[in-house]
């Protein structure tokens, strides 16, 4: 390692955020930019631990001690060469991924980890400023035709895969823009979207094509794809949204956290939307439930709105502050997390239960009427809730956003119409290569595992393309995490 002693010379450094009453005026990212000096630090403090668990805490498997130590060098042209040949996109997994690699980082046993992410971001970034980050169309064309349906993560991560192997790729995406949830989902203020537009130009010189405002299995039909295609890729994610089908549902006033969020990126983008459409949280009491990111990005759109309160209300109890016994090191802990967004203003409750709505004489909702819960383990050692008895309370409400998380992808159109078989869970069934029940059909991301993270469905993208491309020809030399990276670009 470039300073053997670095662990204990050096503290952990928190990326630093713009301050509160200057970003809740913009749509910007929050996190600043850390200086050189303060990254060499932080890479310096990368351990030479001989078994590095970060890369089995990382799905994409990313070689973080190479490129911790390249970082401390200087040599940013060799850490952003071996940043890519695991991650395809590291500009979004450096802004957006919880870096389950931190929590299996071997320092985090007896010190705070090494800030993996944002060493991860500072080089990608890097590499953008500096113009090393360039298309690469393949040498060799394979005439096979491969269709992804989904531009998010896990469809673009196979499609550029599956297009350096030489195959004809084709991105089918219901939406008007590329992306998917890094477009219309997360917000700007956590990924804005020329990082997501550049990455889609990059591919599109290489050869891919979009085709947008395409919606699979209503303009193209799944036995279209079959006859057209020699292989198909499902990445359609994981898009029916949990409901809360409780008494007053109906009033106006209560919509899905995606309804919101796709509607302030699109007006971010300059989309004109009609007013009577709109949705604002301006002068609004706003009640979040749902306590994860989701529902942590409605917060933050909120309050840039101008909401008059924000109250975020989570069915589970409180998280602890720390690890405890049941989530021992290296696994990624459920604790205690406070987003850039709760920051600038909320009210988090745990432990709350939605019994009903109620609205005014004009179906508009005013009041969630809630009860307080008790979790307790039964002799299974599952959590079981109990209603507090006398523990009735009321929150005030104008505007309701529902951010419980999501029950799998839409069973109907495309997936009936192919007949591929589910799971258990109601997800797409895969074998180890992500091949379905359906010849030549493969699936990848939250579509086949469920409602998961950014660098899970990059990773299961990879291994999807993977899985294709040995399909199609016989053999592939594309790099996967169970594969690993036998060689490395050289400079």
């Amino acid at each position: 390692m470039g300073d053997i002693k670095g662990f204990l010379k050096y503290t952990r450094e928190e990326p630093q955020d713009r301050p509160v009453e200057e970003r809740v005026h913009d749509w910007r990212e929050v996190t600043s930019k850390p200086s050189d000096v303060t990254l060499g630090r932080q890479a310096a403090r990368c351990m030479d631990c001989g078994i590095p668990f970060c890369h089995t805490g990382c799905p994409l498997g990313n070689l973080i001690p190479d490129w911790n130590h390249l970082v401390y060098r200087k040599d940013w042209r060799e850490a952003i060469d071996r940043l890519h040949a695991t991650n395809n996109f590291p500009e979004f997994t450096g802004r957006i991924c919880p870096a389950p690699c931190e929590a299996a980082c071997v320092l985090g046993i007896i010190e705070p980890p090494v800030t993996i992410k944002q060493i991860e971001k500072a080089i990608i970034d890097h590499a953008w400023d500096c113009g090393w980050i360039e298309p690469e169309p393949p040498e060799i064309k394979t005439g096979r035709k491969v269709a992804i349906v989904g531009s998010g993560p896990a469809g673009l991560a196979a499609a550029q895969q599956l297009r350096r192997a030489g195959h004809s790729v084709t991105v089918f995406e219901r939406a008007d823009r590329p992306g998917g949830l890094l477009m219309y989902g997360i917000p700007d203020f956590k990924l804005e979207k020329f990082q997501v537009e550049r990455r889609i130009r990059q591919m599109e010189a290489e050869g891919v094509i979009f085709r947008t405002n395409c919606w699979v299995g209503r303009d193209v039909k799944g036995d279209e794809l079959l006859r057209e295609f020699d292989a198909i890729v499902l990445a359609g994610g994981a898009t029916a949204a949990r409901d809360l089908p409780i008494e007053g549902r109906q009033l106006k006033g209560i919509h899905f956290a995606m309804e919101f969020l796709t509607q302030q990126n699109k007006v971010n983008q300059g989309d004109a939307i009609a007013p009577a459409d709109r949705i604002l949280a301006t002068d609004q009491h706003v009640v979040v439930i749902g306590g994860g990111d989701t529902g942590s990005d409605c917060v933050g759109t909120s309050v840039r709105h101008g909401a008059k309160s924000v109250t975020q209300i989570e069915l589970l109890p409180m998280p602890p502050n720390e690890r405890t016994e049941n989530y021992p090191w290296p696994y990624y802990p459920m604790v205690l997390r406070t987003s850039s967004s709760h920051e600038e203003g909320c009210n988090r409750q745990w432990s709350v239960l939605t019994k009903r709505f109620t609205g005014d004489d004009a179906g508009n909702v005013r009041l969630l009427h809630c009860v307080e819960l008790e979790w307790t383990n039964d002799d299974s050692g599952r959590m079981k809730m109990t209603e507090v008895a006398g523990s009735d309370f009321e929150i005030e409400a104008d505007l309701v956003l529902l951010a419980m998380g999501f029950v799998g992808p839409e069973k109907e159109g495309l997936l009936q119409q192919l007949g591929v078989e589910l799971d258990e869970r109601g997800n797409v069934k895969a074998d180890e290569d992500y091949r379905t029940s359906v010849d030549k059909v493969f699936v990848a991301g939250d579509m086949r595992r469920g409602q998961s993270l950014v660098v899970w469905a990059l990773a299961e993208g990879r291994e999807a393309a993977r899985g294709v491309d040995e399909y199609l020809m016989g053999y592939s030399d594309l790099p996967t995490f169970r594969t690993r990276v036998d060689s490395l670009p050289r400079r």
